[in-house]
């Protein structure tokens, strides 16, 4: 895995899944409660994968799978104190524009406070932005006939 760093932001090749998983763990070991990370990118450029690794970091309960028919998922961290991981696939709402992400989570009734977890969104671009105004956006590209993936990141917001 190819890696160029500049603080918060970064360009990494993963030539392999467990490339997009340790990206993933990397990543997810500077996010604390309340961060909301937006993944974006093309079907099958690897936004689930790289969720897992963040899970991975996080040490939170349960296997992370895509929740595209559930919108959402709370995994709960395992050590007490520990933020919760909050999967969510925003997919099912991008053909409503006027979608209000905070009133569709909230009625999700998910047992936890947004503020007490790290949000990951997939397909949340022009969404997520509204659960916070800071947030790590990660955008992950695949080569054409190729396994090849590349991911850039970088927090927005203040």
């Amino acid at each position: 895995m190819a890696d160029e760093r500049r603080p918060g932001t970064g360009v990494a090749t993963l030539d392999t899944a467990e490339d997009t998983v340790a990206l993933g763990r990397r990543l997810g070991a500077q996010l604390r409660a309340g961060d909301v990370v937006v993944l974006s990118g093309p079907l099958g450029a690897g936004k689930t994968v790289l969720a897992k690794g963040i899970a991975a970091a996080m040490d939170v309960d349960g296997p992370v799978t895509s929740p595209t028919f559930v919108l959402a998922r709370l995994h709960r961290a395992r050590q007490a104190g520990a933020p919760a991981l909050v999967h969510v696939d925003v997919y099912r709402l991008l053909d409503h524009a006027a979608a209000d992400l905070l009133a569709e989570l909230d009625s999700l009734d998910l047992d936890t406070d947004l503020e007490d977890a790290v949000v990951v969104v997939e397909w949340g671009e022009g969404l997520a932005e509204r659960l916070s105004e800071r947030h790590l956006d990660i955008r992950l590209e695949r080569a054409a006939d190729s396994e090849v993936r590349t991911a850039t990141w970088a927090w927005s917001g203040s």
